[in-house]
C-alpha cells in the first residue's frame, strides 16, 4: 500500500509539473522569456508563487524543462526518418529538410522561443550537450545504414556523424530560419546535403 501511494504521489507530482510546463509554455511563447515571471506562471496554473517553487527552484528550471520537452518532439519527428524504407542518401537528405520543416515553422508560429533557447544556451550547456549528443546519435545511425547497404564508406561513424552535425546546425536555430527566405533556406540546405553525400558515398575502386 504504501507503494501504491508514493506511485499516485509522483504521478500526482508529475501532473502539476506538466501543467506548469503547459502555462509556462504558452508564456514565453506569448511574451518571451524576459517578460514572463513565476508569479505569472503561478497565477495561470492558479496556484500561489511559494507553491510554484515546490515543483521548480527557478525561472531557469522551467526554461530548460519546456526546452527538453521541444527537443523530445524534435528528435521523435527525425527518428521516424531512420524508419523509412529508403536509402541511406534519402534518409540523410530527408533527415535534414525534416529538421529544417520543423525549425521553420518554430521560427514562424513561435518566434518569441528562441529567447529561451537562448537562454539555456548561455545558462546550461549541459543540456546542449546532450541534445548535440542526441542528433549524433541518429546521425550515427544513417551512417551506419549507409555503411551496410555500401552506398557509403565511413572509417569511423562517430566521428563523423559529429562533422556531419555541425555542417548542418545552421538549419536548427529558429534565428538563422529568420534571416533567409524559404526558398534561400532549403537551396542552402540541399548545396550542404550534396556536398556531404559527396564524402560520404563509397568510390568505385580504381583498375
Amino acid at each position: 500500500m504504501a507503494g501504491q501511494a508514493t506511485h499516485l504521489e509522483s504521478s500526482a507530482a508529475d501532473t502539476v509539473r506538466d501543467a506548469i510546463l503547459d502555462a509556462a509554455d504558452t508564456r514565453f511563447q506569448q511574451y518571451g522569456y524576459r517578460k514572463t515571471t513565476m508569479a505569472e506562471i503561478a497565477q495561470d496554473v492558479r496556484m500561489s508563487a511559494a507553491n510554484l517553487y515546490r515543483y521548480f527552484g527557478n525561472k531557469q528550471d522551467i526554461a530548460a524543462a519546456c526546452c527538453d520537452r521541444w527537443m523530445v518532439l524534435r528528435l521523435d519527428g527525425l527518428r521516424t526518418v531512420l524508419k523509412a524504407p529508403i536509402s541511406a542518401a534519402e534518409k540523410l537528405h530527408r533527415f535534414v529538410f525534416t529538421g529544417l520543416m520543423i525549425t521553420r515553422q518554430m521560427s514562424s508560429e513561435q518566434p518569441k522561443v528562441y529567447e529561451v533557447v537562448e537562454m539555456v544556451m548561455h545558462e546550461r550547456p549541459s543540456f546542449v550537450h546532450k541534445k548535440i549528443d542526441a542528433m549524433e546519435s541518429l546521425i550515427a545511425e544513417i551512417l551506419a545504414d549507409g555503411n551496410r547497404t555500401g552506398e557509403f564508406e565511413v572509417d569511423d561513424v562517430v566521428a563523423t556523424a559529429r562533422f556531419v552535425h555541425a555542417s548542418i546546425l545552421l538549419y536548427e536555430v529558429p534565428l538563422f530560419a529568420q534571416l533567409f527566405s524559404d526558398d534561400e533556406f532549403e537551396e542552402s540546405a540541399a548545396g550542404v546535403v550534396a556536398l556531404i553525400l559527396n564524402g560520404l558515398r563509397r568510390r568505385p575502386i580504381q583498375k
